[in-house]
C-alpha cells in the first residue's frame, strides 16, 4: 500500500501507476479509487501515468471524523499532487469528485493542471434554494442521511439500482457491479459518508466554474437519476470559459462503469486534443 500522511495527520491511500502524461482521477461518494478500474487499465495500456486516491474517510484512507468538505478534499488532492511532483495533470472527477476537481483547479492547482473533466458531476450546486429553485429538495438529502445512519448496509445495495439505471425496463443488471459498489462503500467510514452528504449537496461551486480558464470537458448521462443533468451539466457548461459538453441519451450516473467503452473513447479524444 502507498499512503501519504497529510499535514493534519490523515493518511491518504493512493495508487501511482505507469509512465507518461499524467491523469489523476477523483472518485464519487461513498466509493474509492477502485471505482476507476475501467479507466485505469484503459489509459495504462495507452502509455499514461495514472494516479488515483481514496478520499479521506473513504476506502483505505484514514477513517477520521473531521473536515469532510469539498474544500478539504481539494486541499488533500493538492498535497498529493505536490508530494508526487506532478505537473501538466489532467484531472478527472466523477460525481462528488467533480466538485473536488473544479475547486482544486480553481484554488489549489497553481499552474499544475492542464485540463479537467467533470463526469456526472455535482457542480454548480445540487440542493434546492431560493437561488437554485429547480434544485433537488433538501428532503432528498435528509433521507440519504437517515438511510446512511440507520440502514447503511441495505441502502448501499439498494442505491445501486438508480445509480446504474438498473431500475429501468430492459436493463442489463450485473450483480457483480452492484456488489463491488457495496464493497467500496462499506470500506469507508460512516461519519465521513454522513458528513459528505452535506459536502456534495450544499457546496456552491458556481464561482469556481466561472474562474477556471483551462479546457474543461463536461460529460453527463441524460438519464442520470442521482445528479440530474438539468441542474448540473447544463448549468455548468454555461459558466465555464473554456468548456465542452457531451451528453449521453439513456446513460446513468454510473456510466464510467456501465458505459466505459464510450466514456473512455471520448475521454481519450479530449485528452489528446
Amino acid at each position: 500500500m502507498s499512503t501519504l500522511k497529510l499535514k493534519d495527520g490523515t493518511e491518504i491511500f493512493y495508487k501511482d501507476q505507469g509512465q507518461g502524461p499524467v491523469l489523476m482521477f477523483h472518485h464519487g461518494w461513498p466509493l474509492s479509487s477502485d471505482d476507476w478500474d475501467a479507466q485505469v487499465i484503459f489509459f495504462l495500456q495507452r502509455g499514461y501515468r495514472v494516479v488515483t486516491h481514496d478520499r479521506r474517510g473513504h476506502g483505505r484512507s484514514s477513517q477520521n471524523i473531521y473536515n469532510h468538505t469539498i474544500e478539504q478534499y481539494a486541499s488533500d488532492a493538492a498535497e498529493l499532487v505536490e508530494f508526487l511532483g506532478l505537473k501538466d495533470v489532467i484531472h478527472i472527477g466523477h460525481s462528488t469528485g467533480g466538485g473536488e476537481v473544479i475547486r482544486y483547479v480553481n484554488k489549489y492547482a497553481n499552474g499544475r493542471a492542464k485540463k479537467a473533466v467533470l463526469i456526472s458531476a455535482i457542480p454548480p450546486v445540487m440542493v434546492k434554494s431560493e437561488t437554485n429553485p429547480d434544485g433537488v429538495p433538501i428532503e432528498v438529502f435528509d433521507n440519504i442521511r437517515d438511510q446512511t445512519m440507520n440502514n447503511r448496509n441495505q441502502f448501499y445495495y439498494d442505491l445501486t439500482f438508480p445509480f446504474y439505471g438498473y431500475n429501468r425496463e430492459g436493463a442489463n443488471i450485473k450483480d457483480g457491479i452492484q456488489r463491488n459498489w457495496w464493497r467500496q462503500g462499506l470500506m469507508g467510514g460512516i461519519v465521513a459518508h454522513y458528513d459528505g452528504i452535506k459536502a456534495f449537496s450544499e457546496t456552491d461551486l458556481t464561482e469556481d466554474l466561472k474562474a477556471v480558464d483551462i479546457p474543461v470537458l463536461v460529460m453527463h448521462g441524460e438519464d442520470d437519476q442521482i445528479v440530474p443533468i438539468a441542474n448540473a451539466a447544463l448549468k455548468s457548461i454555461k459558466l465555464l470559459k473554456n468548456g465542452k459538453l457531451i451528453t449521453y441519451p439513456g446513460f446513468p450516473h454510473g456510466m464510467p462503469t456501465t458505459e466505459h467503452e464510450t466514456i473512455n473513447k471520448d475521454l481519450l479524444e479530449f485528452i489528446e486534443s
